[in-house]
């Protein structure tokens, strides 16, 4: 997918076909410097960027799908980091100095972060999002074995894609493999009833969640999984729909603040998870790469245990027809993973 210790590769927007995601202006693009000093190729056409953030939206929905590959597919991944390892304290600080009267200051800060780029891609995920976390809550609780199973071999298929493409091959990464796998296996049973469903469990479930979300390969909302956050979070945003929706008909306030409370605890999460854990996670990649990428593989296959769990919960007893049903949904979620592999050309982690 991208090289992560050294840089991503340059985008390929300048070189698709006019009219996909991946297509760029050729009038209107500008060049604008990268976290290393490189280019990044800019389309200025908001359509494209928000479609690009649908299709985001839309793998970071859903457990075991990377929003960060779909980002490499469309050709936006080094402009996506760029624009978020461009936030700094200096750099709020001088945002603030716009607010209070700089607006010069202000356009500058904009500009280095790529804001339109950034706002278009937003809403095209937040759109996804909340297309397909309604989508999936309805199917958590009409078709909980078959959603399930879907899950399974998402995260399966996942792991499989991302071991086969480097060596755990020294004592450390052996570690930090076993590591990975057995925090995951621990917190896919655990995680739900020791978080809680706190203001705080939320802040801290955004922070992890969201930060994964840029990661090619590794899944936000697979982390959701194994804290046991995903089926409260994708019940919250629909009850916060919901309630939105009755405000705007005519309906009561209060229910829709309080429904907000919870979604609104996890994007603040996410914010400081994008400023802090993200910046963490790439520096770890940076020192120890292969260790670390054994670690987050550890984490994929640990989490196996969180679906089979979550259908236990749902059931009376594991049965044949059950075992069936989950296992053809597994089967057709690790085809989808399998799909988009080929199409992002690959993992590469070298």
């Amino acid at each position: 997918m991208t090289d992560l210790e050294d840089g991503e590769a340059a985008t390929s927007t300048d070189t698709t076909e006019s009219g996909g995601l991946g297509a760029s202006t050729n009038a209107d693009d500008t060049a604008a410097p990268g976290g290393d000093g490189q280019l990044i190729e800019r389309d200025e056409r908001p359509l494209g960027t928000y479609l690009r953030g649908i299709a985001m939206g839309t793998a970071d929905a859903v457990p075991g799908v990377s929003g960060g590959t779909i980002a490499l597919i469309t050709g936006i991944y080094d402009r996506l980091i760029a624009a978020v390892t461009a936030a700094s304290p200096s750099l709020a600080r001088r945002a603030l100095d716009g607010v209070l009267g700089d607006r010069d200051e202000l356009r500058a800060v904009w500009t280095t972060v790529d804001g339109w780029f950034l706002l278009a891609l937003g809403a095209g995920i937040a759109t996804a999002v909340l297309t397909v976390t309604r989508a999936l809550h309805v199917a958590l609780e009409t078709v909980p074995v078959l959603t399930y199973g879907f899950f399974f071999g998402l995260i399966g298929a996942s792991a499989v894609v991302l071991r086969k493409e480097f060596r755990v091959d020294t004592g450390g990464r052996a570690a930090a493999a076993v590591a990975g796998a057995a925090l995951a296996f621990v917190a896919s049973g655990r995680a739900s009833a020791a978080l809680g469903e706190t203001a705080l469990a939320t802040f801290l479930a955004g922070a992890v969640a969201v930060s994964a979300m840029i990661l090619p390969g590794i899944s936000g909302s697979l982390l959701l999984v194994i804290l046991g956050q995903y089926d409260r979070m994708t019940e919250a945003l629909s009850v916060f729909v919901d309630s939105l929706l009755a405000v705007a008909t005519g309906g009561p306030t209060a229910a829709a603040v309080e429904a907000g409370i919870p979604v609104v605890a996890f994007l603040a999460g996410g914010v400081v998870g994008l400023l802090t854990v993200a910046h963490a996670v790439r520096a770890a990649l940076a020192a120890r790469r292969e260790a670390t990428l054994a670690f987050l593989i550890g984490l994929i296959v640990g989490a196996l245990r969180a679906p089979v769990v979550r259908v236990g919960e749902e059931v009376a007893a594991w049965t044949t027809a059950v075992g069936a049903e989950f296992v053809v949904a597994a089967a057709v979620g690790a085809l989808l993973v399998v799909g988009v592999d080929r199409l992002a050309g690959g993992v590469d982690l070298e």
